[in-house]
């Protein structure tokens, strides 16, 4: 294994370390009971899949190369989404709110938060970009990180306030339900911008 294939790897079982510690909250928040040993598998669970998930990536990467940078996104993606999805859960639970225009200001903050840790993944693991920071690689990020902040943001808060929780559905489940399909509407967008505009290898 070379030293880098090595380095993916750890990095990767830390990163699916903190997805497991921060997925707790999300899922306690939306009624979830489980007991402290669950809480240790749960994260253990997490580790144990990630470095799965970039083994594989890694081995179709062998004849699609652009699996290899496309796995180690799906990493950072997956990061950015539960930590989205933690900080969300905290603020819904410090207001007391999982709904209305206050819902969009807590995923547009989440949101803010995810992207500032999404840019330094990115840039430095993903795509290895070895440029150093710029304004204007900065503005270009920004740009397309403002563009998938609205589409992320009004396609959750449609979800949530304009087609509502289904019966029997709690709001905060179904609060979490609109996050997550906002993520999935945004992923392959962001990918292809962050890969051929935002980090392109000049």
């Amino acid at each position: 294994m070379t030293d880098d294939k090595a380095k993916d790897y750890k990095i990767v079982l830390i990163i699916g370390f903190f997805i497991g510690i921060m997925s707790l909250m999300p899922l306690w928040n939306i009624g979830v009971k489980f007991s402290p040993i669950i809480a240790v598998l749960i994260v253990l669970g997490c580790s144990a899949f990630a470095v799965a998930c970039i083994f594989v990536l890694k081995f179709v990467a062998r004849y699609a190369p652009i699996f290899n940078k496309f796995g180690k996104f799906a990493a950072t993606g997956t990061l950015n989404t539960v930590l989205d999805l933690s900080v969300l859960n905290v603020l819904m639970l410090i207001g007391g709110v999982a709904s209305g225009w206050k819902y969009a200001v807590f995923k547009a903050f989440s949101f803010i938060v995810t992207t500032t840790n999404s840019y330094m993944w990115n840039k430095f693991w993903t795509f290895k970009s070895r440029v150093p920071v710029s304004a204007k690689e900065y503005t270009r990020f920004a740009a397309f990180t403002f563009v998938g902040m609205f589409v992320n943001v009004s396609v959750a808060s449609v979800i949530v306030n304009a087609i509502g929780a289904p019966s029997g559905v709690s709001e905060n489940a179904w609060a979490n339900v609109g996050a997550i399909a906002a993520v999935a509407v945004s992923f392959l967008c962001n990918f292809l911008s962050y890969n051929n505009i935002v980090f392109r290898k000049k």
